[in-house]
């Protein structure tokens, strides 16, 4: 062999290495088909979007829990997904709160089947505890920048979704003289008719509607007691029904008058069509504006799917989606100063004006004193 004709063939030789390298990913962060996307922190860590795409159809479905299909428009927004990306969606228990859904996570470590859920959608405080219990992964969607800083935790592991704000649904029908403020709902002729929208010891929409209550009687974003001994009076009064309150309950007269987030109660009304007639009420005061954050499961069982449905939500298609369901998505700012809000849809959304915002550690510190005091303080025992 000549010393020119080696040379060729090293340099062939290098080439071909040099080309299965980069294959490989070892060119700048690209990714091979095997990419374990458990791993990855944004989009670019396993080779961009062609890529999620791709692994999470081999993934082929996404597990998902405490979705209600009328909460948020959650009923559109999977199914838009599944059209899309052509994913199965398996939705665990839909009318779950909070705390149920860290629970799943808790209760399925070592599970990779289908009770496993892959991503949450929990109430506000509900993200930093889950995130010093290490039972969520941090991950970047790709409009990471236009989501707020006080609304997302710098690392990733979670960031608020939407916001909605504390109100009456009321069957008119059965009750036409319609409360105003949470001051009314303690008037005798309300007696046996008004019922929170979950558990205030483990959901987050009735933990934050105790809150809410305490703004309106004395209390503040610092003081939610107020809230208790109000739930305490209303139990006393004989108003408070120990139920949990949802649509289909205000439907059929059994509970009059449900206490839910406005976009709840909206959406209510655009499926009972009429019947029964029914209102939305936000009260006049005590407006109270609740922030849910989204998180993808530290097991997710399908880590891919689960980043998928993370770009789908905060891309601007998944925030109209919510939008459609009354909620006010945290990249709204963002859609607003590039005008891509259709005009009917802001003109659908109430006046919340007044509405306040608590911060994280007020948050934390209200969850904590109402779940472990209603017993105590109200002594109702919702189911």
């Amino acid at each position: 062999m000549s010393t020119r004709k080696f040379a060729y063939q090293l340099l062939a030789l290098f080439i071909i290495a040099a080309t299965i390298l980069s294959a490989c990913g070892g060119g700048g962060g690209g990714s091979s088909s095997d990419f374990d996307w458990s791993t990855a922190t944004s989009v670019e860590d396993g080779g961009g979007m062609d890529a999620l795409i791709a692994a999470a159809k081999a993934e082929g479905m996404l597990t998902t829990i405490a979705l209600p299909h009328d909460w948020c428009n959650y009923g559109g927004v999977i199914d838009a997904f599944k059209a899309k990306y052509g994913l199965t969606v398996n939705e665990l228990n839909p009318d779950a709160g909070s705390a149920d859904e860290i629970e799943a996570i808790k209760a399925n470590k070592d599970n990779k089947g289908p009770q496993a859920p892959d991503v949450i959608d929990v109430g506000f405080s509900w993200g930093e505890s889950s995130k010093a219990e290490g039972l969520i992964t941090p991950y970047k969607v790709s409009t990471w920048d236009t989501i707020p800083d006080d609304a997302k935790d710098s690392d990733g592991y979670w960031y608020g979704d939407y916001y909605g704000v504390l109100a009456f649904l009321v069957n008119t029908d059965v009750q036409p003289d319609v409360p105003q403020d949470w001051s009314d709902l303690l008037d005798p002729k309300y007696a046996g008719q008004i019922a929170l929208s979950g558990d205030p010891r483990v959901s987050n929409q009735a933990i934050q509607s105790v809150y809410a209550a305490a703004l309106a009687n004395g209390g503040s974003l610092d003081n939610a007691q107020p809230g208790l001994d109000y739930f305490a009076q209303l139990n006393a009064a004989g108003n408070l029904i120990p139920l949990i309150a949802n649509n289909g309950l205000v439907a059929t007269g059994e509970i009059p008058i449900r206490i839910t987030w406005d976009y709840n109660a909206l959406s209510a009304i655009d499926t009972f069509e009429g019947n029964p007639n029914a209102t939305v009420v936000i009260p006049a005061t005590g407006r109270f504006a609740g922030v849910y954050v989204q998180a993808i499961s530290a097991y997710s069982p399908q880590p891919a799917a689960a980043r998928l449905w993370m770009e789908f939500l905060y891309s601007d298609e998944g925030q109209l989606l919510w939008m459609e369901g009354y909620c006010h998505p945290i990249r709204e700012p963002d859609l607003r100063a590039r005008g891509v809000i259709p005009q009917e849809l802001l003109d659908k959304l109430p006046d919340v004006s007044g509405a306040v915002f608590p911060s994280l550690d007020q948050l934390t510190a209200a969850n904590e004193l109402i779940t472990k005091n209603w017993d105590s303080a109200v002594g109702s025992d919702i189911k």
